[in-house]
């Protein structure tokens, strides 16, 4: 007994380490595929690290649909974000759908520490499988512990994952789809999932050198570019001076892992002449014939539009040697900046020091964070600020200056949103060297869906170097409060009701509304309460909005249409850099901003370019409107968001919400006629007995 006690310790201490290792969020993505599922959200013209941000943050979400749409009249890509709360994703017997420009992002809660922060840890590929690749084969009752396994493999990097659901049979593999051998290969395998590991780094994702260079598929060059420059969604824009630095961009990048560039040519203003993507033709499920399939938009010039490049892994020497290069890991942290640099870089000095530098754009400065391969010693500070705006650094190889945007001490210059500051990392504590580095910094803070994190342009020394960095503009969302400031879900009509569109406080931007339009359930009636200039078509039924903080509220009284009891109210919000400017509005003989205070004349530098820094989100919610009669447990037919229903598609595509007031029931009421009825015929029987008592008592004479 004693034997078998000790030989359980170890096993229960087993046990109890790994239930100390909590689930962490993960997501799988599927390229080109959908699955059936509940949609109970959908938004449009979000980026797609803003839809899977919603679905990691969303407790219900269960996976995201990502869909971008080209309009060939613009070029621009149109997107759209679906959230459901149920999948056929997680059923291995679910056939995927075939669905052009899509990307799936299924949540998964994988036990391991090792979980990258990238937007997605695996690419899944359905029904697929690597044969006669397999490093290690073990046997996992899940396939979320099957992608742990491979996270945490030590012994060889894990590119590569395959889970045959029937057998739970995990293999692990450090070859995948761009393996330089001739025999490698997808094949069909019913009741087996493919799965490649995005959480590697840069210098992991080959086994020999990683190239880029044209695809040789068969396919004409132009064509190819052309299909990824209007097809693929872009991770990432920045502007650089060369293909060489686009190239270099794309090797180093580490907030996803770069597969492909396209280079559109030579800098041109201030436009974004590099895009970097994710995706490559291994990753497209018709290959190579996808690019055939690509057609000119309607209003093209027939000019080429750039050169498209993808990363080539050639075969690994017999005996590697020579000196590896100089290489740091990276975190998506801020205390592990992102690195991957060699001697050769233009990040590097003659002294051997190469510096990773990246920029986060805050609401009142721009953090310049710096991580070297060796200690540091000397300053960082702003070009021409260096005795107010600089920090002395000392034998450190991280270390970070915050350069004010307002103000003169750093001189952060603006123009139309764009904030741009030069920053000097300096060896001597006076003197400049030729082994200093000069970089070129810029936050962007534009509303556009397309998300700009930031970008490197690797040049010669002395010249700069330049980082650009933009912060994601959040979504605005619709609530409607009662007189105590509580949401509700049924109203009547004649409520006084505050309208409120809120942004989270801790933003810079502003939000400002316009056509905003309250319309029957059916959409046989739509009323306009506030028209395109953002003023008020009658003040006495919906007033003007006004600001409160960053949101903005309307105080009105509840009605509704005569043939419907839901009301849909549907706004177009418009983002500002900073608050928005009112609206001047006519009503009567009265001349009112749209904030409902009297007319003043604006500054004319209040005009102008701020007002071009915007980009339009349209938003909607469902109120349910009684009449003073009504029985609210008699009109639960009429909501939208009963399970299994399709309101969040049908409604605009956005998330259906009601409003309700607690009223008494006809049931009580009459309960409590009949009690006082009760009370009255006591109190009648009670006079009655009292008199008929005192009646016929005989009366006491006196003797």
């Amino acid at each position: 007994m004693i034997g078998n006690a000790l030989g359980l310790a170890p096993l229960a201490l087993l046990i109890l380490q790994a239930s100390s290792v909590l689930s962490r969020i993960a997501f799988e993505k599927l390229t080109d595929v959908d699955f059936a599922g509940t949609a109970y959200y959908t938004v449009r013209n979000l980026s797609l690290y803003e839809c899977q941000g919603w679905c990691r943050e969303e407790n219900d979400c269960q996976a995201a649909a990502f869909s971008f749409v080209l309009n060939p009249l613009t070029p621009v890509q149109e997107t759209r974000c679906l959230l459901q709360n149920d999948t056929q994703a997680n059923n291995p017997m679910a056939t995927p759908q075939r669905a052009v420009n899509t990307y799936y992002m299924v949540k998964l809660q994988v036990r391991t520490e090792s979980v990258c922060l990238r937007p997605w840890a695996f690419e899944r590929v359905p029904g697929k499988a690597l044969r006669g690749l397999d490093n290690t084969i073990i046997y996992t009752s899940t396939k979320e512990a099957c992608l742990a396994a491979c996270l945490n493999e030590k012994r060889f990097p894990c590119r590569s994952a395959e889970y045959e659901y029937g057998s739970m049979r995990c293999a692990l593999s450090d070859s995948d789809r761009r393996t330089a051998q001739h025999f490698v290969q997808l094949v069909d395998t019913p009741g087996t999932d493919y799965f490649e590991n995005l959480c590697l780094k840069a210098s992991q994702a080959c086994k020999g050198s990683r190239v880029f260079s044209v695809p040789r598929v068969g396919v004409a060059e132009d064509k190819v570019a052309q299909y990824a420059g209007l097809h693929y969604y872009t991770d990432k824009e920045l502007q650089v001076t060369s293909e060489a630095a686009c190239r270099l961009a794309c090797e180093i990048e580490s907030e996803f892992l770069c597969r492909s560039f396209l280079y559109l040519g030579a800098p041109h203003s201030s436009a974004y002449n590099c895009r970097l993507y994710h995706l490559d033709h291994h990753t497209l499920p018709d290959g190579p014939s996808a690019y055939l399939n690509a057609e000119r938009p309607l209003i093209d010039d027939g000019e080429p539009i750039g050169k498209y490049f993808e990363n080539y892994c050639e075969k690994p020497p017999a005996n590697p040697s020579g000196e590896l290069p100089v290489s740091i890991d990276h975190q998506h942290d801020e205390s592990n900046a992102p690195s991957n640099l060699t001697r050769n870089d233009a990040n590097c000095d003659k002294t051997g020091t190469c510096y990773d530098v990246s920029v986060h754009c805050k609401d009142t400065r721009i953090a310049v964070q710096v991580r070297t391969n060796k200690p540091f010693n000397g300053r960082i500070y702003a070009l021409g600020r260096s005795e107010t705006c600089n920090i002395d650094v000392v034998n450190s190889d991280l270390f970070r200056l915050d350069l004010t945007m307002a103000g003169q001490d750093c001189n952060t210059q603006s123009v139309t949103g764009v904030y741009s500051n030069t920053v000097v990392l300096q060896h001597h504590s006076v003197v400049m060297t030729k082994a200093d580095k000069i970089y070129k910094v810029k936050c962007t803070y534009d509303m556009s869906s397309k998300n700009i994190t930031f970008g490197m342009v690797p040049i010669r020394d002395p010249e700069m170097i330049s980082i650009t960095a933009a912060p994601e503009a959040p979504p605005p969302r619709i609530r409607i409060l009662d007189s105590r400031q509580r949401e509700v879900e049924t109203v009547r009509i004649g409520d006084r009701l505050t309208f409120r569109i809120e942004i989270p406080d801790d933003t810079p931007y502003g939000i400002f509304a316009r056509s905003c339009v309250a319309m029957a359930k059916d959409s046989k009636s739509t009323f306009m309460i506030i028209d395109d200039e953002g003023c008020p078509v009658d003040p006495s039924i919906f007033p003007a909005f006004t600001p409160d903080g960053n949101a903005l509220q309307s105080i009105y009284e509840a009605f509704r249409f005569t043939e419907s009891y839901g009301v849909i109210f549907q706004c177009n919000v418009k983002y500002c850099l900073g608050p928005c400017e009112p609206a001047m509005c006519e009503w009567g003989r009265e001349t009112l901003e749209s904030w409902g205070r009297k007319k003043r004349s604006l500054p004319s530098n209040e005009t102008g370019e701020s007002r071009n820094q915007e980009e339009n989100m349209n938003i909607s919610q469902e109120i349910l409107v009684l009449d003073f009669g009504d029985d609210r447990q008699s009109t639960d037919f009429l909501r939208s968001d009963k399970p299994g229903g399709t309101a969040s598609e049908t409604n605009f595509g956005e998330r259906t919400v009601t409003i309700v007031e607690p009223c008494p029931s006809k049931m009580s009421v009459l309960l409590l006629g009949v009690a006082c009825a009760l009370l009255v015929l006591l109190y009648i029987a009670t006079i009655f007995c009292y008199y008929m008592r005192k009646w016929l008592s005989p009366p006491k004479h006196m003797s």
